[in-house]
């Protein structure tokens, strides 16, 4: 992938979950929800504050993390699906 996020943006892959059964009834993938879960796959170089100081993101590369259900912006890249989102749109990074 040829992106960079700039400043306190991520670039973020979605984890998608298992096949979701609700007492035996299989959902069709029509009808699921969108996973809130992602991989960061890359990180801008951090937020500049007012003094022209860069800050940087609490969130590295490679981080597992949650995030709101209408976070983030879709974008399409060599045909895989990614989210672009800022920092603050992070709800939680995983352990």
């Amino acid at each position: 992938m040829n992106l960079r996020p700039l400043h306190d943006r991520l670039i973020v892959e979605r984890i998608e979950e298992g096949e979701q059964q609700v007492n035996g009834i299989i959902i069709p993938d029509s009808a699921k929800e969108k996973p809130q879960q992602g991989k960061v796959v890359a990180v801008g170089k951090g937020k500049v504050k007012d003094d022209g100081k860069v800050s940087p993101l609490d969130v590295k590369q490679g981080d597992t993390i949650l995030f709101g259900k209408y976070s983030g912006q879709e974008i399409k890249v060599d045909g895989k699906e990614y989210l672009i989102m800022r920092e603050d749109e992070v709800l939680a990074v995983m352990a």
